[in-house]
């Protein structure tokens, strides 16, 4: 990785939920239903991540295509679709969320031509239709769908694209920053549509183009919902100057995903019960005020999109699957599968449309296609495996992501606990079963400790000194407080096998975690439930006073921070004596005792080595510390402190995505603060400003900064493994010979509960 000595180096993180193999659109014939795969058409050109997609209208796309002529004549020319092809019908419109650019979860249009006419896709993106000022910068898009085209009187309201977007700043904790926006096809005015200081997702668009209903924040906050939101649907008018104001209300209460099956009737989802949630669809006819039920009790059922009056299709999921059996292979029922449903005919079966196309896939958020003839959905894009000896893994990437500071690069690593030694040469990672380290230098990508049995492997992290090659790891059957948990010193890890030593480095079977050595490397501090009680349940840092020795010989540790919490995720400052830290230290006296999944109250700490009872909050998570500031690290140059967090909340509905039982959040971001002071460190408490690096509906944890800068980190590391080496055998497979989807392929950790 070469220097840059203008900027301040890149920051690498790990992002959850995100399936390892693309995901994709497709669309399927609804009636009747598919019969072979070759029903199945594809809807983009397969570039990056694509998902979430809603059909454009003719008339919409004439619109848009018509604007593009305009301001760009060169790419109207390039994308080969005019708005007389729009209107015969000779090119058709898909908005969607794609990664394409940056990796930012953005909407753009695929130009589709028809078999018949090709059946070339052409991708654009919103930006480069209506420019950046709309359309760019940091943030998230999604849910995009066409409203308008109707009349008021003699008046014309054109088509627009409503949709969510995270571009507006929010100053207040731990809430979303999730807006509802119009943009007109014509011309590109946007207006917001969410009133201030109220966060809306989900939005859909009436039938007659008229009228939107959102899933409102209940309270206009969130606060902490993991799996199930607290939500309400709102309904509100399209054109606050043509139809006389927004008129916006409350419609419906608890419920979330709304799609219109008439101007007055919506669907939507609803959870019900704790410990799984139960997810049903539900009918809601605005002339009666009267709510159906509309899929049965014994199965799961979520992100309706409404056909008719009547029909419904929906992710249905028949079974739950056994979390704690994540090496046994699902069954058919336990995939989510889109399927049709009629309240009209109740006693009719559900039409299955994924089911014998891809039995054991998983297949998400439908919509509505070519007037209801096919039903749209997005999955992984399973064609890219290759299947050999009965196991399959996708390749190992470092994506360069679009990073809101020009002097900070910033990369998502295909890994758990990613660091980066200090000259930059080298990245270290732990893999999604927590059962291998994986290496990435010049010389290649491969596995340099691989933990058999039922033990796992968490927290990489290397020694500071660059002399010394050495990788801590810490190896033990969980991250339970209760059970051990060993850090282990990995010495020559980047050369041949045969010279590289393993050693552990603690004793006593407490659970040691989070190793970081000073910058001269002959020390670390970690966390460890010792002295936590009869239970183990509070956790405290230390000091090994011989990062070689460990606790062995002549090693000796010394405790560095003292009490009834949690102290947990320390990294070494990269020159003085400070630590870094996340505690619950302030946790208020109602708070449950244990911490358990969601239950926050953390915040970011910096301790003083050299006088232990200098302790300064840097960072809470809100004024009741009621949630996430976790994995803080040092800039190399000590100017800020990055970290991931729920200070911007949720961007999504977490049930759209592959959420699992005691799996981890499917909300967090990669987020940073500026230190006032680094020469008196004590002046820097509970810092109030915060900058938001990333903007995902997938969980970003574990960040790590290096000093170095790249472009390409893919050839900096070589991705090709080396010829000799001997290639990670997963014991849950991506896919199964018959086809069928390992867990790994949702995107989800393999551990069966995490708790810091």
């Amino acid at each position: 990785m070469g220097s840059d000595d203008s900027g301040r180096g890149s920051i690498a993180f790990f992002g959850t939920y995100r399936p390892p193999v693309p995901l994709d659109i497709y669309s399927c014939p609804a009636d009747p239903p598919p019969s072979s795969r070759e029903d199945e058409h594809h809807l983009t050109d397969g570039v990056s991540y694509n998902q979430n997609g809603r059909a454009i209208p003719a008339a919409a796309l004439k619109e848009l295509l018509t604007f593009l002529g305009k301001k760009n004549p060169a790419l109207a020319a390039e994308c080969g679709a005019t708005p007389d092809d729009a209107e015969q019908g000779r090119v058709a419109g898909l908005v969607f969320v794609s990664e394409r650019d940056k990796g930012l979860e953005t909407l753009h249009v695929a130009l589709v031509r028809p078999k018949g006419e090709g059946g070339a896709v052409k991708v654009l993106s919103l930006g480069d239709v209506y420019g950046a000022g709309t359309f760019g910068g940091s943030r998230m898009e999604d849910s995009g769908c066409v409203a308008g085209g109707f009349k008021v009187g003699a008046r014309a309201v054109g088509h627009s694209l409503v949709y969510v977007s995270t571009k507006e700043p929010v100053t207040r904790r731990r809430t979303p920053w999730t807006v509802v926006y119009r943009t007109n096809l014509a011309d590109g005015k946007t207006e917001r549509l969410t009133p201030p200081g109220q966060y809306d997702v989900s939005p859909a668009v009436s039938p007659s183009g008229k009228m939107v209903a959102v899933a409102n924040f209940r309270g206009n906050k969130w606060t902490g919902e993991i799996e199930r939101l607290n939500t309400d649907i709102a309904v509100m008018n399209v054109d606050r100057t043509a139809q006389g104001g927004l008129r916006r209300r409350i419609l419906i209460r608890d419920g979330g995903w709304p799609t219109w099956g008439s101007d007055n009737v919506i669907f939507f989802h609803r959870g019900t019960g704790e410990s799984p949630t139960n997810w049903a669809v539900f009918r809601y006819d605005m002339a009666t005020k009267e709510t159906v039920r509309v899929t049965p009790e014994a199965i799961d059922a979520m992100t309706p999109a409404a056909i008719s009056e009547t029909r419904v299709a929906v992710a249905a999921i028949r079974q739950k699957s056994r979390q704690a059996a994540m090496t046994t292979p699902r069954e058919e029922a336990q995939y989510r599968h889109i399927e049709i449903f009629d309240v009209a005919s109740p006693d009719r079966p559900a039409v299955q449309i994924s089911q014998k196309i891809r039995p054991k896939g998983d297949h998400y958020n439908p919509f509505v296609a070519d007037g209801g003839s096919r039903i749209g959905y997005h999955r992984v894009r399973t064609d890219d495996l290759v299947i050999g000896n009965n196991l399959s893994a996708p390749n190992k990437s470092f994506d360069k992501m679009h990073s809101p500071h020009t002097d900070v690069g910033l990369f998502r690593v295909s890994g758990v606990f990613p660091t980066i030694s200090k000259d930059g040469a080298k990245l270290a990672f732990v893999d999604n079963e927590f059962k291998a380290v994986w290496l990435a230098d010049t010389q290649g990508l491969r596995v340099v400790y691989e933990k058999r049995g039922s033990n796992s492997v968490f927290s990489t992290a290397w020694n500071q000194n660059p002399d010394k090659d050495t990788l801590y790891v810490c190896v033990g059957p969980s991250f339970s407080a209760a059970k051990p948990l060993e850090i282990y010193a990995i010495s020559n890890v980047s050369g041949p096998s045969a010279g590289r030593k393993v050693q552990r480095l603690t004793a006593g079977n407490f659970n040691n975690a989070f190793p970081s050595s000073n910058a001269q490397g002959d020390k670390f501090v970690f966390r460890s439930t010792r002295d936590g009680g009869k239970e183990k349940f509070h956790k405290n840092l230390y000091i090994m006073e011989d990062a070689e020795e460990g606790e062995f010989g002549q090693g000796t540790v010394t405790r560095l921070t003292d009490g009834p919490w949690t102290d947990t995720h320390c990294s070494w400052s990269p020159k003085g004596d400070w630590v870094v830290f996340s505690s619950t230290r302030e946790m208020p006296a109602s708070a449950p005792e244990m911490a358990f999944l969601d239950a926050g109250y953390f915040a970011v700490y910096l301790v003083k080595v050299s006088d232990p009872t200098v302790v300064v909050r840097v960072v809470q998570s809100s004024a009741t510390l009621a949630g996430h500031v976790n994995h803080p690290i040092f800039s190399p140059d000590m100017r800020s402190i990055v970290f991931a967090s729920d200070l911007a909340a949720v961007s999504n509905e977490p049930i759209s995505m592959p959420v699992f039982l005691h799996s981890v959040r499917p909300y967090g971001d990669i987020l940073s603060v500026d230190l006032r002071d680094t020469d008196d460190i004590t002046k820097n408490k509970d810092i109030q400003e915060f900058h938001r690096i990333t903007h995902s509906r997938y969980e970003y944890s574990t960040p790590t900064w290096t000093k170095f800068a790249t472009d390409d980190p893919n050839e900096q590391w070589n991705m090709l493994a080396a010829k000799g080496s001997t290639p990670f055998r997963p014991a849950c497979p991506y896919m199964y010979p018959d086809g069928g989807e390992g867990w790994h392929m949702a995107g989800h950790l393999t551990i069966p509960k995490r708790c810091c």
